[in-house]
This record gives C-alpha cells, structure tokens and sequence, in this order.
C-alpha cells in the first residue's frame, strides 16, 4: 500500500487523470484491464448496489467489504467516496478512515454538501490524522458543493468555491473537487487560483480532455453516470426479456441519478 498512495499522488501532478467510477469489483477490475491508472468508486453506485440510497446511507461494513473485494483484485491504486463521511462527527469520520484504509484504499473523496465549511475542515482533519496514524499518504479530495447544490447565488459562486477550497487546503485537503462547475472562464479561475490539483465532475457541455488539460483540470470523474447507464441498459434488456422471452438492444437509455434514488428508497429497513 506505501507504494500505491505515493503512486496516486503523483498521477495528480501532470497530465489528466480520468477516472470512471464504479461500484464493485467486478467493475474495478474492468476498468483496470483497460488501462485505468487507477480506480475510483462512486458513492451512489456503490450504495445502489447494495439497495441504499446514495446519502450517507451505506452501513459501514459493506462499505468496508465492498473496498475489501476491490483491492484484493486491484494492482492500481483505490480512492472511495466517502459521501460527507457518513457522520457529522469527526470522531465517527475517523472510524470510516480508518475502515477505508484499513480495507487497502489509499485516497478517499469526502464532501461539504449543505453543512457548514468548518465541519468539513474538522473532518479533514480526523481524516489525516487517521492516515498518519497507520502511514499511509492518504489522498484526500474534497469535494466543494457550492454548485453542485447551488449553495450561494450564481453571482458569488466562483468566490465561494475559492474561499472554501483555501480553507480545505489549510486543513490538509490534498485535492480539491469543483463538481458542477463547466464553463471554461470559471475553470480555468479555480485551477489558477487554487493551491490544489482540481478535480471536475463530467456533465454534458464539458469540454474535451485535452481542453481541460489546457486548462488547469488534474482530474476528471465520471460520478454516478456510467451506472445511471448501466441500470438504466438492465431496465430495457429485464423490460424486453420479461414481455417477450426476447432481448431487444434498441431501445437502451440511461435512468436518471433522481429516478434510482427514489428506487432504492423502497427498501424496507
């Protein structure tokens, strides 16, 4: 593991890293046999797998098992979304650190969401101090909502962004995660004015990778998209077996991150 942490920091200092982000091993492995410098999950297909909602919703032993059964097929380095840490205590925080490593993954991706920044500084922290605990050069990405989640008014967005991904550097945050921002005028502000190797979120209407090279962009993640695809292509093969006994391939289309969300909320706990 001392090796791989050090290996995922480095694939953040030139170039672009792409990650697209699965949910299980059978998907990590995939991704490495084509060619993946290293694997990411996403929270809300790892969650969906299992039948929970994506937030924070995921226990904590399958969250560790799941981590397990990729590492042990893995030869590249692992980084897990940890969601806001499945906690708003640090202490608690620190326990799913230390599961996340303690599993072989060496980076993890935690967010501020609706919560204070302060909160997220602390939890930062506990995450560090974990990592230090057990040696491993954790790589800590801090995803920033404001938006993802339109926290501020559109006009104080880029400042918002900025002042809190300063604050998450002071605390230790390794990578910054600017999710929701795709105009290429504001990208190329948060990868000019952060301190940060800058991670984006893929939507519709991003540039290409070389542009976001151009730039600044360390890193791009695919988040949940590849398995709102994949669920929504089991929908229409399930759909056309069920009806006809046959399996039609015409009519596949991606479900929304909204549509699986409310499906996995029919579990009964």
């Amino acid at each position: 593991m001392a090796a791989l942490d050090n290996v995922f920091h480095g694939l953040h200092q030139q170039g672009l890293l792409i990650l697209a982000n699965v949910a299980d091993a059978g998907g990590a492995r995939l991704v490495e046999r084509l060619g993946s410098k290293a694997v990411a999950t996403s929270s809300a297909a790892m969650a969906w797998s299992h039948g929970y909602q994506d937030g924070n919703k995921l226990p904590l032993s399958l969250l560790s098992s799941t981590i397990g059964s990729m590492t042990r097929v893995l030869g590249v380095p692992l980084t897990v979304d940890i969601e806001g840490g499945y906690s708003d205590d640090p202490e608690q925080v620190a326990k799913v650190v230390e599961a996340v490593i303690t599993a072989g993954a060496v980076g993890v991706n935690i967010e501020d969401g609706v919560a204070s920044p302060k909160l997220l500084v602390h939890k930062i922290d506990a995450a560090r101090r974990v990592a230090n605990q057990h040696g491993v050069n954790l790589f800590v990405n801090v995803r920033c909502d404001v938006y993802l989640k339109n926290l501020v008014p559109t006009e104080q967005r880029l400042e918002e962004l900025l002042k809190r991904g300063a604050q998450y550097a002071s605390a230790g945050a390794d990578g910054l995660f600017a999710a929701g921002v795709v105009e290429p005028r504001e990208i190329a502000a948060v990868c000019r004015e952060s301190s940060l190797p800058v991670n984006l979120l893929w939507r519709t209407g991003l540039a290409a990778p070389n542009e976001l090279q151009r730039l600044g962009v360390r890193r791009l993640s695919a988040g949940s998209s590849i398995a709102e695809f994949l669920y929504g292509a089991m929908d229409g093969l399930a759909r056309s077996f069920l009806d006809s006994g046959q399996l039609d391939t015409h009519t596949l289309k991606a479900h929304t991150y909204g549509e699986l969300n409310a499906l996995m909320a029919l579990q009964i706990d």
